[in-house]
């Protein structure tokens, strides 16, 4: 049997999306999310007897709120792509800049460069959730729509490459993917929340090293696209196929 090489840069995506999670503007912030559009307190939310009570619920808007920060991050990666197809013409010099974009992106992470516009953050602020599953839809979605200054250089890194792509159906994969690797831990996290304050305990004197990690991350991802390596590693994965054969 013969397995699909895996693609690349859908793996790439999902890993940004889960270096995003970890980043140290949404990490802290997750308790504050989970019991925001759950509308639970803590309390019910640490306690093993209530969360066994209300675990719909929780599943439910949990699953809400991911879809809403989703269906803006894929309309996101759609646009990009189509913007790059418009420049197709340009497509190498566009893939060129994207690198150099990234890598900046990657070294400002880091904390090598300070760019004020990347330090100002920009986001919806809803005082009140709205009322019902709806309201858990447009809390992702504000969510999303939401700039700071450790988000916006991987999702941008993301955004950028989609526009080098030659099909919106890449762009939409790509961000899907990005989505994923935000919304499956943030799911996990929602579940067991009394865990994960525990765990946040202990890596919390760790946020400095996910940044620089999360930055060097991004630094590699540009230098490949600046020379094309990501695209010929994918091309070459698919073109020998045949070392992905397992049993008969």
């Amino acid at each position: 049997m013969f397995l699909q090489p895996p693609d690349i840069s859908l793996l790439i995506a999902f890993t940004a999306g889960f270096l995003s999670f970890v980043s140290p503007c949404v990490l802290p912030l997750v308790p504050s999310y989970v019991t925001y559009i759950t509308g639970l307190t803590l309390e019910e939310l640490t306690s093993e007897t209530e969360r066994k009570r209300v675990r719909g619920v929780i599943v439910v808007n949990s699953l809400l709120f991911i879809a809403g920060f989703s269906i803006v991050f894929v309309a996101f990666g759609a646009s990009a792509s189509l913007v790059g197809q418009m420049l197709i013409t340009y497509q190498d010099f566009v893939r060129k800049l994207g690198g150099v974009l990234i890598v900046v992106f990657g070294l400002y992470v880091m904390g090598v460069l300070k760019l004020t516009f990347l330090m100002t953050e920009k986001r919806f602020q809803l005082q009140n959730r709205p009322a019902g599953y709806i309201g858990s839809v447009l809390v992702g979605v504000a969510f999303a729509a939401g700039w700071t200054p450790c988000v916006g250089p991987i999702l941008g890194t993301i955004l950028v490459y989609a526009s080098t792509s030659d099909s919106m159906l890449t762009g939409v994969k790509l961000l899907s993917s990005y989505s994923l690797g935000i919304g499956l831990p943030l799911f996990v996290t929602a579940l067991a929340v009394d865990s994960f304050l525990n765990y946040f305990k202990k890596v919390r004197a760790y946020m400095y090293g996910i940044s620089v990690a999360s930055g060097v991350f991004l630094v590699l991802v540009g230098v490949l696209i600046f020379t094309n390596s990501l695209a010929l590693l994918t091309s070459a994965l698919e073109r020998n196929g045949i070392g992905w054969y397992i049993g008969q």
